[in-house]
């Protein structure tokens, strides 16, 4: 799939990587005390599934405002991620450690997606 186009939100790096780092979340997440399920638990998975959704979501709209609206939204979801993973590795709900590498390798995919699709509007 070199230098060809993506022809549903799937066949995107950026969303196969965030799509992964979900996956992550959930068992890590598993693992907190019973009192955090409607809090820190529903936060943390909220927040890390609305990025894929997003770059999804952003993959079909048809202007470059409205796409790049929504990968801005899925960057500040992670960043949303970013101070959860932060939080429950201060509370020692687990090491986070994996996870910050895995959203730093997301927001970095993210940035250059976007970049590249501001690029390819001003040809």
């Amino acid at each position: 799939m070199v230098n060809q186009p993506a022809k549903n939100f799937q066949d995107l790096i950026v969303w196969r990587k965030a799509h992964e780092f979900v996956l992550l979340i959930y068992p890590f997440s598993q693992n907190f005390p019973n009192s955090e399920t409607y809090g820190l638990i529903s936060q943390l998975r909220r927040a890390s599934v609305s990025v894929p959704a997003n770059i999804a979501e952003g993959f079909r709209r048809k202007t470059l405002p409205d796409k790049l609206r929504f990968l801005n939204i899925a960057q500040s979801s992670l960043e949303e991620c970013r101070y959860y993973l932060i939080l429950a590795k201060d509370l020692n709900y687990g090491d986070s450690t994996r996870l910050m590498q895995k959203l730093d390798e997301v927001s970095k995919l993210l940035n250059s997606y976007a970049y590249k699709i501001e690029q390819r509007s001003r040809r």
